[in-house]
């Protein structure tokens, strides 16, 4: 499974960026896919995902603020954030994995494949 990115960026606190990214999967039955994140000198932690089925789950910090989505194939992802805050700052990557649930699906190791990662900065 490979994974491509595209989108991040620059932008003030309260703005808004999208994140997407390409899966290439012959079938994506079964198939979770998520966004992570990764700030300068912290661990990856997990933003949001859609799994298997379909349920999406979001990382507390969300707060409603983000939404994740997934096209009718199913093999693309994405992930809308608006009221960006500087502590939304990092790399953002997209992971896919080969389950369709999982107990702490949040967590990165749960995860099997991973996108090249995108900046986005929040500047305040």
């Amino acid at each position: 499974v490979q994974l491509e990115q595209s989108g991040g960026g620059s932008v003030q606190t309260g703005g808004s960026l999208k994140l997407s990214c390409t899966a290439s999967l012959r079938t994506a039955n079964h198939i979770s896919l998520a966004w992570f994140r990764q700030a300068p000198g912290k661990g990856r932690e997990g933003v949001a995902l859609l799994d298997g089925v379909g349920n999406p789950i979001y990382a507390d910090f969300v707060r409603g603020r983000f939404t994740i989505s997934r096209d009718n194939s199913r093999t693309s992802l994405s992930l809308q954030m608006n009221s960006l805050e500087p502590g939304d700052t990092g790399l953002y990557y997209c992971a896919a994995a080969l389950w369709a649930s999982t107990p702490d699906p949040l967590l990165a190791t749960k995860w099997h494949y991973w996108g090249q990662g995108a900046q986005v900065t929040v500047s305040s």
